[in-house]
């Protein structure tokens, strides 16, 4: 993923030389919200509320978090993609709702044309881990131990449609190899079946998985992304082994279609800074989520390419909701 290679700094130094206007500079004249569309204590809501804190700090305005549930996260944004396109309400989305659903089922917005992009805030990979009983030591011998033994090998995951299901397919279709894909309900699910041997892998969050794999319930082969990770710094991505392999839990925060794009470029620039704090980069880097920034035009481009990128895996996959 081009985009996660944007680093905070080289953002704020980019989004610097925005020009002002009088809406830039007078904005926020009040309160603004910010909506999570997934529940309280997760990454998302975590990552929100961070960001929302330093905002408030910045601005000298209360920032509120508005934690609307519901639809896999289309519920939270379908409201800010409906909201008067002014500022003062925002979305922090991620991967699923923006680039997945839209190829799974019909949704009461466009991720494109109903949003407008303002900057990616941080990405978190997948662990790849197999059951101890799997005889396989790293991706490459997975790979040949599946094409030796077509359908025999498993993964779970925690749904159809969600990002782990999505790696799993990806990871299938371009090592060329036949495992049957099994869904839970739910990313515990996914993983106790995992655990307790019902399944040969599985692809889950890195701060999920890495206890486990510390203490030898699972053998932790690589993560999706395309480089290591903070949280698991001894594991490989497995693009080392598929070039080009990505599959990114990333979020990104946006405002209503036709928000002016001075207000756009400040809140883009305001957040890089926020977040560039050490106290913030250190609370997330314990939830394996690894603070990026980027331009509003970067943001934007990534949602509509990674749109096109997972339509083709779940046609491909023949992925239908259930």
């Amino acid at each position: 993923m081009r985009i996660l290679l944007c680093s905070l700094l080289a953002a704020c130094a980019l989004l610097a030389g925005a020009p002002m206007s009088n809406a830039q500079t007078t904005y926020p004249e009040r309160p603004v919200r910010i909506v999570v569309p997934y529940p309280p204590g997760g990454g998302a809501d975590v990552l929100g509320r961070l960001l929302a804190d330093e905002l408030s700090r910045s601005w000298g305005q209360p920032v509120v978090v508005d934690n609307r549930i519901g639809a896999g996260g289309a519920i939270g944004v379908d409201f800010v993609a409906k909201s008067p396109p002014d500022g003062y309400t925002l979305v922090l989305g991620v991967t699923g709702a923006l680039t997945i659903a839209p190829s799974l089922r019909p949704l009461p917005y466009d991720p494109v044309s109903d949003l407008a992009a303002i900057s990616l805030i941080g990405a978190t990979p997948s662990m790849l881990a197999v059951h101890p009983s799997v005889q396989a030591k790293s991706v490459k011998e997975l790979i040949a131990l599946a094409k030796a033994q077509p359908g025999k090998l498993t993964f779970s995951s925690a749904g159809i449609g969600t990002s782990v299901h999505i790696a799993g397919e990806l990871f299938k279709s371009m090592a060329g190899i036949d495992i049957l894909h099994v869904p839970y309900k739910g990313g515990n699910p996914s993983v106790q079946a995992l655990l307790a041997g019902e399944v040969s892998m599985t692809f889950e969050n890195v701060p999920t998985l890495q206890p486990h794999a510390q203490s030898g319930a699972v053998r932790g082969l690589a993560v999706s992304g395309r480089t290591r990770s903070s949280a698991a710094p001894d594991l490989p991505p497995v693009a080392e082994t598929l070039a080009g392999y990505d599959v990114t839990t990333w979020f990104g925060l946006f405002a209503p279609a036709r928000t002016p794009n001075v207000i756009v470029q400040k809140i883009a620039s305001d957040a890089a800074k926020a977040l560039a704090q050490d106290s913030v980069r250190k609370r997330l880097s314990t939830l394996g989520i690894e603070l990026v920034a980027s331009s509003p035009s970067e943001l934007a481009e990534h949602v509509k390419s990674e749109k096109e990128r997972f339509a083709k895996v779940i046609k491909d996959a023949g992925i239908t909701p259930q």
